[in-house]
């Protein structure tokens, strides 16, 4: 699934549970932990055409899928927290939330379907794959992107806080005051006149 995906599920996951903000970015951030081995995309792309391509992101996307990434993103999202132990839970479950959602929906447009190396670097005997995965531009993911959305716009009008707390208090609360006052208007009845 994309990262916006990946993203919104983290922070929903985040606001099921009684959590301060930094509490919240932890969980959030965890959903997203996995795919920073994505970023090898960008050195491949620049060394591509050279006589040394570094092939980071094609030899080593999924590789950080693993169980002891997982425990390793739970226990410093812990070190972070003041609910130590559920947010190191929340976040060990936006881990794997991330895991399931690439196991049904990420399969490229070549046909290949994205193994997961659970036990890696300690073994290769399990790995997580489904043979009906999911396109990754497909409608299922799409519809689950939407769910999400809409999901994040309840919790903005009955928490008053957006995913943009993530990254500024200020711009946060001119979302919310935004979206709030975009939904009542899409409440109001009509009035005859």
């Amino acid at each position: 699934m994309s990262p916006v995906t990946h993203f919104l599920a983290g922070w929903v996951l985040a606001n099921t549970a009684t959590l301060n903000r930094r509490e919240r970015i932890a969980v959030t951030l965890a959903s997203v932990a996995p795919d920073i081995d994505g970023l090898g995309l960008i050195p491949e792309l620049v060394t591509r055409k050279s006589t040394h391509p570094l092939l980071w992101f094609s030899e080593y996307h999924h590789s950080l899928h693993t169980l002891w990434f997982a425990v390793a993103v739970a226990v410093l999202a812990a070190t972070v927290a003041t609910r130590k132990w559920k947010t190191a839970a929340l976040a060990f479950l936006a881990f794997h939330l991330h895991l399931l959602c690439d196991v049904v929906g990420s399969r490229g447009p070549e046909g290949y379907t994205w193994p997961i190396p659970y036990l890696r670097p300690f073994s290769d005997r399990w790995q997580w794959n489904w043979s009906g995965q999911w396109p990754l531009n497909s409608w299922e993911n799409l519809a689950i992107t939407l769910v999400l959305l809409g999901l994040t716009l309840a919790i903005v009008q009955k928490y008053g806080r957006s995913p943009v707390e993530l990254f500024s208090t200020r711009a946060d609360h001119v979302v919310v005051a935004t979206i709030r006052s975009r939904l009542s208007r899409v409440k109001q009845p009509v009035r005859e006149i």
